[in-house]
């Protein structure tokens, strides 16, 4: 058979298929109708583990009753094949190179041994019914309506309270976190400045704050990977809102300070990162780690020293009395870091566009794939992936993702149903635009020193 003529048998064989999809859709839709008139859940996985091992027992028979004469080769070109093709009146029944089928000489036992994979095929077979069993769930979902989400404990509102709160962030004032708090909350709220990202959130869930602000990744940096950890190591801790942060790092002194004056330059690890071609511009200065860009402000104001500078927001150099030496001193101009907002009310906003989630993985085949693939086959878009070490387990690692879904949306029940020990850490909003600032927020000019 040629060519075409087996393309042509593989066409109808794919006609048949669809076919055969068809009907089973149809007989999804009754037991759609029995399960609602049940009160029977969508998902059973007794029944799909139970579907799962039945169409691998059946495969498995099939594969057998086809040996030695019809049996399927596990892999082509290999050393073996190479030897017999070269063998001059040794004849396959698959080809010039004997790919395909064993030799018709061979005894069942080398047929099984070179010409059949089971196990390939029967892993196949299985993510085949996986994701038909999960592509009816699915269905059986839209014709049922809403049904109780995965996600225990959440509850929808119609919006996030953010009126006369009480908001953390981390550092002083005059730091982008202060910045990206002020953008996602309005002027009646009370704005407080914290140690570390970690007092944050503890503030949070002692009552002291309503709502903790953390940068979580910053578009030519990265992520900032300790808050990932830090979301874990509070389970109380909820993701309710994000906002985006255009970052412009500005070059600041002391009045009558000069850029040819300059000898160190105090900033946040990040910053001075994100600045790297003007410390290459100028090999002569240097590069000074600070916790906070704030604080680098507040140091140099308090050094009196016009050979230091900072990079910092200027709103920084408003509040600090400095002078702004260089504007947009960050080599990419787009240079934006993205901020979560925390609380510890499990809610979430009718309409929440973003889905953060964090699951650790066995150590076997295709274990990231079967989740991804739960997202694939529910039509929902990945858009992060971060994984993170845990921690007195060497080498193995906990993910974390962002989906964009709502919760209440059958498709993301159903992907979520297939996860494995997943914990939800968020459905949000994006809070960027709520009270977008110019230049500088309402803050008191700090004079002198501190």
């Amino acid at each position: 058979m040629g060519l075409a003529e087996l393309r042509e048998e593989l066409d109808r064989v794919d006609r048949e298929l669809v076919k055969l999809y068809r009907e089973r859709v149809s007989l999804v839709s009754e037991v759609a109708k029995e399960k609602r008139r049940s009160g029977r859940a969508v998902l059973d996985p007794v029944r799909e583990e139970e579907k799962l091992d039945s169409v691998s027992a059946f495969l498995k028979t099939e594969l057998r009753e086809k040996l030695p004469g019809e049996g399927i080769q596990r892999e082509e070109g290999t050393e073996k094949e190479q030897k017999r093709a070269a063998v001059p009146g040794k004849e396959t029944r698959g080809g010039e190179s004997g790919r395909g089928v064993p030799l018709s000489g061979e005894s069942e036992e080398d047929s099984r041994r070179a010409g059949v994979d089971i196990e390939f095929h029967e892993r196949a077979v299985r993510e085949l019914f996986r994701q038909l069993m999960s592509l009816s769930r699915r269905w059986q979902q839209r014709l049922l309506g809403r049904e109780p989400s995965p996600a225990s404990g959440f509850r929808e509102v119609s919006e996030i309270p953010r009126k006369k709160k009480r908001v953390a962030y981390q550092g002083l004032p005059g730091a982008y976190a202060e910045l990206a708090a002020r953008r996602s909350f309005p002027d009646d709220c009370r704005f407080l400045p914290s140690e570390s990202f970690r007092s944050t959130v503890e503030s949070v869930l002692s009552g002291e704050a309503d709502f903790a602000v953390l940068p979580i990744e910053n578009s030519s940096y990265g992520a900032v990977a300790d808050n990932f950890d830090l979301l874990l190591q509070f389970p109380e801790a909820v993701i309710l809102g994000e906002c985006f942060l255009p970052v412009e790092h500005v070059l600041m002194a002391l009045p009558g300070g000069a850029l040819s004056g300059i000898r160190r330059v105090f900033s946040h690890p990040q910053a001075l990162a994100q600045c790297e071609s003007f410390f290459r511009e100028h090999p002569r200065i240097e590069a000074v780690p600070l916790r906070n860009t704030a604080e680098a402000a507040r140091r140099v104001r308090e050094s009196g020293d016009r050979e230091l500078a900072a990079l910092a927001s200027e709103n920084a150099a408003e509040i600090y009395g400095l002078s702004i030496l260089q504007r947009a001193v960050n080599q990419q101009k787009s240079n934006t870091t993205r901020f979560l907002i925390v609380g510890k009310e499990k809610i979430y906003e009718r309409g929440a566009e973003r889905l953060s989630l964090s699951f650790e993985l066995s150590h076997r085949p295709g274990a990231l794939y079967h989740v991804l693939g739960s997202f694939l086959f529910n039509d929902l878009n990945l858009s992060m992936i971060q994984s993170r070490p845990v921690p007195d387990r060497p080498f193995e690692y906990r993910f974390f993702v962002d989906v964009m879904g709502n919760l209440s949306d059958p498709d993301v029940r159903n992907a979520l149903s297939e996860l494995p020990g997943f914990r939800i850490l968020g459905n949000y909003s994006d809070f960027s635009d709520a009270f977008p600032r110019k230049a500088a927020f309402p803050a008191e000019r700090i004079k002198g020193g501190i």
